[in-house]
């Protein structure tokens, strides 16, 4: 059986190989631990240290980012932390990278962090998320990410679009139909985004990308879809429901941002539209993991008509919503 040209690429990562790229990027020698992480897209190590104490080992997946585009999230964590704002930054060598290689792999360390998800944020704590991502969102004004992508429908999104078209991963029997109601969707929704406000964000934060640390409050953790874009797409999906059931939500989260940081209230509007937008990056999502790895992980049936059919309806229902609320 042929393995799939990204798998590949992780293949030549064995337990020592990882430890001796660690050891080289880190000027520290290896206990022998290795541990395998849960990661979709990266490969991911925990490796234990002889003088004590660990690391997080990241690999990422060739193909997936430019080295560019990974410097400009290292540049953007350790300006985040340098602010004291609680996040993970890559730890630097000797000479001050945080981006290494081994064999044409691209892989950083971390210090390992320890805190729980986020469950059920009270008023309170969602005020403190807010100014968790208006201290972010401050620091992310100051310059764009001369090399991450731009959440807009006529870029992001056509990128997406672009991808499912060449992909061959959607059935015959539903490409037409489900290629022609996106790009007419995407069509619709561009001109909302005319004169938006973009600037450097998370971009994937939900709330699985939030840890509650005792004693320290609210960690942002993986940057990895890193991007320039609206301010509301760091705040949309951390919502437990869409506007207005969860209006209450969503102003503690605006009392803590705009402690740190302005919000323009035209931008509320677009929440819907990167919703839409959302349904094409998860589809996307998924058809790369399957080009990658041969399989989806998070979705067995994945790909089957029916499955293009319910991702339809979905995009189509998401139309009416957003005509709805024109």
């Amino acid at each position: 059986m042929s393995v799939p040209a990204g798998a590949a690429g992780f293949e030549a990562l064995t337990p020592d190989v990882v430890m001796d790229s660690a050891e080289r990027a880190l000027g520290r020698r290896t206990s022998g631990i290795c541990r395998p992480l849960t990661s979709y897209i990266n490969r991911v190590y925990e490796i234990g240290l002889e003088d004590g104490g660990h690391v997080i080992a990241k690999f990422y997946r060739p193909g997936r980012w430019s080295r560019e585009a990974l410097q400009d999230e290292h540049d953007f964590l350790r300006e985040l932390a340098a602010d004291e704002i609680p996040v993970v930054a890559p730890l630097a060598d000797a000479a001050g990278a945080t981006l290494h290689d081994e064999g044409g792999i691209c892989f950083a360390l971390f210090p390992r962090m320890g805190g729980r998800p986020c469950d059920e944020p009270s008023r309170e704590e969602w005020r403190q998320i807010g100014r968790l991502i208006g201290r972010i969102h401050a620091a992310g004004a100051r310059r764009p990410a001369a090399h991450r992508i731009v959440i807009d429908p006529r870029e992001s999104s056509r990128q997406h679009l672009d991808f499912l078209r060449g992909s061959g991963a959607i059935p015959r029997e539903v490409a037409g139909r489900y290629l022609d109601a996106a790009q007419r969707l995407l069509d619709r929704i561009a001109p909302r985004f005319d004169g938006a406000a973009r600037q450097r964000l998370h971009g994937d934060l939900h709330r699985m990308n939030l840890l509650w640390r005792p004693g320290e409050g609210f960690q942002a953790i993986d940057f990895d879809d890193m991007a320039n874009g609206p301010a509301i797409q760091d705040l949309w999906m951390l919502l437990p429901d869409r506007l207005p059931a969860a209006r209450a939500e969503f102003d503690g989260l605006l009392e803590g941002y705009e402690t740190f940081a302005e919000y323009d209230d035209a931008q509320t509007r677009l929440i819907e539209p990167l919703r839409a937008m959302r349904y094409l990056h998860y589809a996307a999502w998924c058809a790369r993991q399957k080009a990658d790895e041969g399989r989806t992980l998070l979705h067995p049936e994945w790909g089957s008509a029916d499955f293009w059919r319910r991702e339809l309806a979905d995009l189509q229902r998401q139309a009416r919503d957003i005509e709805d609320l024109a």
